[in-house]
């Protein structure tokens, strides 16, 4: 708000300077007034409001100076983890190449596995199952428990979202305002979760930062997936989602908002595929890095503006793209232009065979001690920042029983690029 404030008084001033016979003015509303509550009674939402003087209108102010307070300064040091801890897993191709963790939501407490991607917002579990995945133990080998479905009813602390409330995005759909909240979420590849939204708790535990360790429950925005489709239904996550986009509806954006930690998390992995993640961890005070950008005017994902790679001592002057940093993608991706422009400086610095498979044009034979020598390579981002990609090769055996190191690179039409996991696991961090 004081930020707020002063940016007005700069341009008020700005304004009187150059039009001194004009005079501009904002009118200030309290949020407890009667015109606010006819405010947001137009906007359809159902809004009641304390009476002004009263003992429970000086509880409301107390309770919002306090998450204030909380929220600049209390929250600053403190890590938030998954109750069950903040290791992640990988399962290969036994759940769709992607990284997981355990969760608990509801009262009574229910455990998930889900799926994690920085490349969306919305937290979703499979309930009430019209279409979902298998949650038997038996369809997957590494599991020793079956998986769980989210029923609403059979929790304490569960209560439908309406459409009314200013987090829902589809409520256009909805007959009326005290309906509940729908929700439809499309992936890549025809993949897709929808069903209703509800509010309920995620179990989280305090960790490091100079904070006492204890159990927190959030309050945050759940989807009761009925319907999957596409890779979720096959199986890449058929115990849920655990989106970590920028958007409203995210865990990040939710936890900073109740004032829990700040807006930011990290995400790490490390060559074994292990991985550890910290909500309200804004990294050391020495770490690079660069801005996040909008993409088509929007701020929908993780975009980072790359201006320049470089291949060797050869740098590829362009105009530059957009990139989105997406840890639910396996590869790496550029345009396809640039791409056609990389690989041909990357294919002329390789010292080795070039011995191309379906999908991976760019696959070279081992030499007697193993992978062949790769050429460096790295991004420029703006302010001059750059990150050097330590190991883009991946290996794999061919049909002929060949070893091949692969570039794991691919080219992506629409003139966007995209950074994935392999390049992740190299050190990127990953944050709001």
């Amino acid at each position: 708000m004081g930020t707020q404030t002063a940016i007005t008084f700069v341009l008020w001033m700005s304004l009187y300077t150059q039009f001194s016979t004009a005079l501009y003015s904002s009118k200030l509303v309290h949020r407890f007034s009667e015109e606010a509550v006819s405010y947001w009674s137009s906007k359809g939402k159902n809004i009641t409001l304390p009476k002004l003087g009263s003992l429970e209108h000086m509880k409301v102010l107390l309770s919002s100076d306090l998450k204030r307070q909380k929220l600049k300064l209390g929250s600053q040091d403190r890590l938030l983890i998954p109750s069950q801890g903040s290791e992640t897993f990988f399962y290969g191709n036994d759940m769709g190449w992607l990284h997981y963790t355990w969760i608990d939501i509801g009262t009574p407490n229910v455990s998930f596995l889900v799926a994690l991607d920085a490349g969306s917002d919305l937290f979703w579990v499979p309930c009430r199952c019209i279409q979902c995945a298998p949650l038997s133990s038996s369809y997957y080998s590494m599991l020793d428990r079956d998986l769980s479905e989210y029923e609403p009813s059979r929790s304490s602390t569960s209560k439908p979202l309406s459409c009314s409330h200013q987090l829902c995005e589809l409520g256009l759909n909805c007959q009326g305002p005290n309906g509940s909240c729908p929700y439809s979420v499309n992936y890549s590849e025809n993949t897709s979760s929808s069903g209703l939204l509800f509010e309920d708790q995620l179990y989280l535990t305090s960790s490091g930062g100079g904070a006492p360790e204890g159990s927190i429950q959030a309050q945050v925005i759940i989807g009761c997936g009925s319907k999957q489709s596409g890779s979720d239904l096959d199986g890449s996550a058929p115990d849920g989602l655990l989106g970590l986009g920028p958007g409203k509806l995210a865990i990040p954006s939710l936890l900073a908002r109740s004032g829990l930690v700040p807006h930011s998390f990290s995400y790490c992995f490390d060559n074994s595929y292990s991985g550890r993640m910290y909500f309200g961890d804004q990294g050391p005070a020495t770490q690079r890095s660069t801005t996040f950008v909008p993409y088509k005017g929007e701020y929908s994902g993780y975009f980072i503006e790359v201006e320049d790679y470089c291949i060797g001592s050869f740098c590829l002057k362009q105009n530059g793209f957009q990139a989105q940093v997406d840890s639910g993608s396996s590869f790496t991706y550029l345009p396809s232009e640039d791409y056609k422009l990389f690989v041909a400086e990357f294919d002329k610095q390789m010292n080795a065979t070039r011995s191309g498979i379906e999908k991976f044009p760019y696959c070279y034979k081992a030499r007697s001690h193993g992978q062949p020598d790769v050429p460096s390579m790295k991004f420029k981002f703006a302010l001059n920042q750059s990150f050097v990609i330590e190991n883009p090769m991946f290996h794999i055996i061919d049909y002929q029983g060949d070893d091949l190191y692969c570039l794991g690179i691919q080219p992506l039409d629409g003139g966007i690029g995209i950074i994935g996991r392999r390049e992740l696991y190299d050190g990127i961090p990953l944050g709001v």
